[in-house]
């Protein structure tokens, strides 16, 4: 994934500088999700993972770092959240 960073507009004009850049997550269905439409996204993130509903995509999404998203997938892959 490549970014494209730009100064930010609160960057100051000398050489306190912070720059931005807008990541647009690829969503997918997650293979969790059932054939309903009970669906779960996912979208790969430099820095972990988002997740958002595929009913209502512009309500937004949660971004998990790495390392909260590994652990979750874990308990998943072992059964913690099954009835």
């Amino acid at each position: 994934m490549m970014l494209d960073f730009h100064k930010s507009s609160y960057s100051n004009a000398f050489d306190n500088c912070v720059e931005v850049a807008e990541i647009s997550p690829r969503f997918r269905k997650s293979s969790y999700s059932d054939s309903q439409e009970n669906c779960l996204e996912v979208a790969d993130l430099p820095t972990g993972a988002a997740v958002r509903d595929s009913k209502d995509p512009e309500a937004g999404h949660l971004a998990f770092a790495a390392r909260e998203w590994g652990a979750f997938l874990r308990a998943v892959r072992r059964g913690a959240f099954d009835n």
